[in-house]
């Protein structure tokens, strides 16, 4: 397993539409091994490939943080099926946008599909902070970040305060 490099705005790599995975190979569960690991690192709840500058349906996610045994999920090719129509506001952070914070609001509840580790097929309901992950990482797939739902102030504001961030960062 390897710690991967976390793409963050304004690389225009995050704004690539990632492809299907044909099938979860020994290859695909290595790079999803990666993810995990560099989302344990960063540290996050969720990562997709497109963070790493892989353009594949495949996203990470682990919502149990320090409460106890990781409980890491792997989603390839996920899909929302369908959602409730009630939403609600969620502060929303991301690892590609490294401290920024805005609330964002989501579907409550979401009936995704996707497979798993092994290439089986799952279909349940995604509740609470697990519905606005997959939902925030889904995004992802679609070239999507959060800021995007911002206005274009807020959005320029988070770009350039994670640009400056960088730039301190590597005179360090």
């Amino acid at each position: 397993m390897a710690i991967k490099e976390i793409l963050t705005v304004p690389n225009p790599v995050l704004k690539k539409v990632s492809k299907p995975v044909d099938a979860v190979t020994d290859e695909t569960r290595a790079l999803m091994d990666d993810m995990l690991e560099t989302m344990y690192d960063a540290p996050g709840i969720g990562l997709a490939a497109i963070q790493i500058g892989i353009p594949l349906q495949i996203i990470v996610m682990d919502l149990s943080r320090e409460e106890g045994e990781p409980e890491p999920k792997y989603f390839v090719n996920p899909e929302i099926l369908e959602d409730v129509e009630e939403t609600k506001p969620y502060d929303e952070g991301c690892l590609s946008v490294p401290e920024v914070f805005e609330s964002i609001d989501r579907a409550e509840r979401v009936k995704i599909t996707y497979l798993n580790y092994h290439g089986e097929r799952v279909t349940e309901w995604a509740e609470g902070l697990y519905a606005v992950c997959i939902q925030h990482e889904m995004d992802h797939l679609k070239g999507v970040i959060f800021i995007d739902y911002l206005s274009r102030l807020k959005r320029e504001r988070a770009v350039k305060k994670v640009i400056k961030a960088e730039k301190l960062k590597a005179a360090v």
